[in-house]
């Protein structure tokens, strides 16, 4: 059965920038991408702007454990990426929504 497969560990974030901001804080995130493309475990790591909103920006994280992502956080210039990202903000950021991944295209 195909479900039988290890799954992994995904996250789907939103953050809300500060009117006229959303770009800017995109483009700190697509960053981070560039960042995280050498962390271990990490399959995803997709920004998106959402197509109503334009304040409203999407993250979606696919990893092969929690602890993989926990620990990304400590990569050099992560938190540097983040420090920029703060400012740009409305308000705190609301925590992500953990998912259980089980396969698709894309992933292997």
């Amino acid at each position: 059965m195909i479900l039988e497969k290890k799954n992994r560990y995904g996250l789907i974030g939103k953050l809300r920038a500060v009117a006229g901001q959303g770009k800017e804080l995109a483009s700190i995130l697509l960053e981070a991408s560039q960042v995280l493309s050498a962390a271990a475990g990490c399959h995803l790591y997709v920004v998106s702007q959402d197509a109503g909103d334009e304040t409203l920006i999407w993250i979606q994280e696919v990893w092969d454990s929690r602890q993989e992502h926990d620990e990304s956080l400590n990569l050099p210039g992560v938190r540097e990426l983040i420090a920029r990202a703060m400012p740009l903000l409305e308000g705190r950021p609301e925590p992500g929504t953990p998912l259980n991944v089980w396969g698709g295209k894309g992933l292997d």
